[in-house]
């Protein structure tokens, strides 16, 4: 085998076994929920958003904190507020006289990593001064196009919407969320590893970084080459199908959200080191997908999450 080939190899086994090292360091800060603690990777391996619905206190600015920390990335946290402006979040030009010119300020949205705190306590005029950047990696202002750096992760909590002084995400900013979750409240023996072990903001501190930006990327690119056979892509498409049925929810999964299925997927494969998509891969991130794109029909005492999984059920694996 060539030699070139073979350092190639090594490079990439190298770069994977220290991805899986940096998802158990995030772990380690974050007790007891690794799932969406790889969830959170899969959104990062498939250069997607996450969005985190739950309560004050549970861990989500720890958990957008960690992951920064492990692959070396710039961290910015925006607190969302009702009186929080675009410019506030894009950055603003500013006249510099002894230039005669206005130069540019960025805003923190030009940070690799970002926390969007409380996303749905400001404007919908506000939330979607995020969209372009989510969408399509850069900004536009005053008719000039600035590109983020790479790679770029926004990770947006939300509050229960039955809150007040909540707006709501409008559903063109929703799909552009890869994956959704809730943390949750620690089981009682991760809470209890909390209440006795070390503060984990002094963990942050010493987190050590495992991952360059470069390397991230490099693993964006190997986990596009993960293989999907046309059984796994059939078993997609009955699933895109079957939400599309009125007895499940009031509309169904668009295109764009099976081809995010599709990259969380493989996403998922390469994190537990495969170069195929099972239909497991699916399953495990499906309902992370359609949770925040799906509202049951009108008539159901089923939540959103208890309709996603029997909706799983129902649909055969080839």
């Amino acid at each position: 085998m060539n030699s070139t080939v073979i350092s190639t190899q090594e490079d990439a086994g190298n770069r994977h076994t220290r991805l899986l090292d940096a998802q158990q360091a995030v772990n380690q800060i974050l007790l007891g929920k690794d799932l969406q603690v790889r969830l959170a990777f899969c959104c990062l391996l498939a250069r997607g958003h996450l969005l985190i619905e739950d309560v004050p206190g549970v861990g989500k600015t720890t958990l957008a904190h960690a992951v920064a920390r492990v692959i070396g990335s710039d961290y910015q946290r925006i607190q969302f507020t009702s009186d929080l402006l675009p410019a506030d979040i894009l950055g603003v030009s500013i006249y510099k006289r002894e230039k005669d010119i206005f130069e540019f300020h960025p805003g923190p949205i030009f940070s690799q990593v970002i926390l969007a705190d409380e996303v749905n306590r400001a404007t919908p005029k506000t939330q979607s001064a995020l969209l372009e950047g989510m969408a399509e990696g850069q900004v536009t202002i005053e008719n000039e196009t600035h590109p983020q750096p790479r790679p770029f992760i926004l990770m947006a909590t939300q509050n229960p919407l039955d809150l007040v002084g909540t707006f709501p995400l409008p559903d063109s900013q929703l799909d552009r969320f890869l994956l959704s979750f809730s943390l949750g409240y620690p089981d009682p023996a991760a809470e209890r590893e909390l209440l006795t072990s070390e503060d984990r903001s002094l963990m942050l501190s010493r987190t050590t970084t495992l991952l360059s930006p470069e390397d991230v990327a490099a693993l964006q690119s190997d986990c596009e080459a993960v293989h999907v056979s046309d059984g796994l892509l059939d078993y997609i498409q009955a699933l895109l199908r079957e939400t599309r049925d009125e007895r499940w929810f009031e509309s169904g999964l668009s295109p764009r959200a099976g081809l995010a299925l599709l990259r969380a997927s493989r996403a998922h494969a390469f994190l537990e080191n495969r170069e195929f998509v099972t239909p497991e891969d699916v399953k495990t991130v499906f309902p992370g997908l359609a949770r925040h794109r799906l509202n049951p029909t009108s008539g159901f005492s089923h939540s959103t999450e208890e309709q996603i999984h029997e909706l799983l059920d129902q649909v055969p694996i080839p």
